[in-house]
């Protein structure tokens, strides 16, 4: 796994002392308090980094407010930023996307979440010393940016694109796009580590379902939670022609897309 994008708990804890090494924990603010959380974390709840005028969709909460949350947590722009959560990196992966639409350079998730962190290394209660910085965000232009939108779905739909729902099969059976591939986010975590599968298993695993790196690559799901820690994932086994559907099928039903439903065939689940 490329450890620009994914580091192990070891990458990390052998660089606790680097005040450049900046760690993000996303949880609610009674889970760092209350729980405990990586020495040296800062936190910057989930529910801050979206917009709050957009709460059905979830998305991106803009440059003013991106300023606003960094700033607060200490965090320059050329900080090396490392997100985690405790539910195996979904609420981190989305932080980890969304710092990289509003131009950090690195920005990283943790291989894992607090718990796994926990089995090895200490955490604490201490909150940090933070000294707030004049942060200054640079978003991406829109040719460089992963994000699509409604729009440019619609004509990746006449592409041979793969669309990929990561949400669960029930709700991809209820719902979902035209010719879509259902690869539920989870698949690429181990249950018993709360850790990513081996690279190669992780390979094989999107292989099998027609996941492959010389294809384009659409993910959606409900509100672009899910999609982005399947988005991490694969930019960490290297794949670059990903697009990603920030307003997944929320904003596809609202623009009466096109839709399939009913169970999964045989041939398919096989």
């Amino acid at each position: 796994m490329d450890d620009s994008v994914v580091v192990s708990p070891d990458w990390l804890a052998s660089r606790l002392d680097d005040p450049t090494v900046r760690i993000v924990d996303v949880r609610d603010a009674w889970e760092f308090d209350g729980i405990g959380h990586l020495p040296g974390a800062v936190n910057v709840p989930f529910d801050s980094y979206r917009d709050e005028s957009d709460v059905d969709r979830g998305t991106l909460p803009g440059a003013e407010a991106v300023a606003e949350l960094l700033g607060n947590a200490g965090i320059s722009p050329e900080d090396t930023i490392v997100a985690y959560d405790d539910t195996h990196g979904v609420f981190a992966a989305r932080f980890v996307l969304t710092a990289l639409e509003y131009g950090h350079d690195d920005v990283r998730l943790l291989d894992g979440d607090y718990s796994a962190w926990n089995r090895e290394y200490e955490t604490t209660s201490e909150s940090p010393e933070v000294e707030p910085t004049d942060y200054e965000p640079d978003p991406l232009a829109p040719e460089e940016s992963p994000l699509v939108n409604y729009d440019a779905v619609v004509d990746a739909l006449e592409r041979d694109a793969v669309f990929v729902d990561t949400r669960e099969r029930d709700e991809f059976e209820e719902a979902r796009l035209p010719g879509a591939v259902l690869f539920d986010w989870r698949e690429v975590v181990d249950d018993e580590t709360r850790r990513l599968k081996p690279k190669a298993e992780l390979e094989a695993l999107l292989a099998d379902h027609g996941i492959t790196p010389d294809r384009e690559i659409v993910l959606y799901c409900n509100t672009a939670r899910r999609i982005s820690h399947t988005y991490v994932v694969l930019k960490a086994l290297g794949y670059e022609n990903v697009r990603f559907y920030e307003g997944s099928l929320t904003e596809w039903l609202a623009n009466d897309g096109e839709i399939e439903t009913g169970p999964i065939s045989a041939t398919e689940d096989a």
